[in-house]
């Protein structure tokens, strides 16, 4: 059975990134490459991160007009990744166009509401309500638009698949009982996720800035 534990690559050293994908292989599932990463290796250290054999999780939170996401996401079909993000709040056309664009083999999740972020930063940007009323709304437009999934806390999870049950659920921002909540706002631990119907959990600082990768990663794939 494939591990629902995904190690994300927060940095722009590519071989540090090898380094530790290659120490804490055999105890994940996949690897999320984001924003920091990919702007400094692009294509090719997509390419050289997946010589590694796992799934690859490109978290780039595409959010643009419909034309621009689409043609973005086709120049990103080369790289085949299992996972791919947009942004919720880009809107229906935008949403359609993303799905359509990727290829056959990739998943495309939209991000509902960041887990840095609570009711007073929502209100912030006009956004009535908690987070958990805005991931339930933004839930079904990503279900409607024909996305395969959403993005979301595991504060909202058990919620979302309940609406959604077929849906692929990505949790970021978990934390062991004993790890700190660094700039995380809506967290639970690992096993409280996928207990609420995680589909696959995303796991950065707690192993990556652990003083053994490894042991941490075994830890928290122990819990599940």
């Amino acid at each position: 059975m494939t591990s629902p534990l995904y190690l994300a690559i927060d940095t722009p050293h590519l071989d540090a990134a090898l380094t530790l994908a290659q120490r804490v292989r055999h105890h994940v599932g996949g690897l999320k490459l984001g924003l920091e990463f990919f702007c400094a290796n692009g294509h090719h250290g997509v390419h050289e991160m997946g010589k590694l054999g796992l799934p690859i999780f490109l978290d780039l939170k595409l959010h643009d007009i419909p034309n621009t996401v689409a043609k973005a996401i086709q120049a990103l079909r080369p790289l085949e990744p299992a996972v791919l993000t947009v942004h919720a709040a880009g809107g229906r056309a935008m949403l359609e166009e993303a799905k359509a664009a990727a290829g056959l083999n990739t998943k495309v999740v939209a991000v509902t509401v960041l887990t840095s972020l609570d009711t007073p930063d929502l209100q912030d940007i006009g956004v009535g309500g908690s987070p958990h009323d805005q991931v339930v709304r933004l839930a079904g437009l990503a279900r409607e638009t024909g996305l395969d999934g959403i993005v979301c806390s595991g504060q909202e999870v058990k919620a979302a698949r309940k609406a959604w049950p077929s849906g692929f659920f990505v949790v970021p921002g978990v934390r062991p009982s004993n790890g700190t909540a660094g700039d995380q706002k809506r967290i639970v631990t690992p096993a409280q996720a996928m207990t609420d119907g995680a589909s696959i959990l995303v796991v950065g600082r707690p192993i990556s800035q652990s003083e053994d990768p490894d042991l941490a990663a075994r830890a928290i794939e122990a819990t599940l």
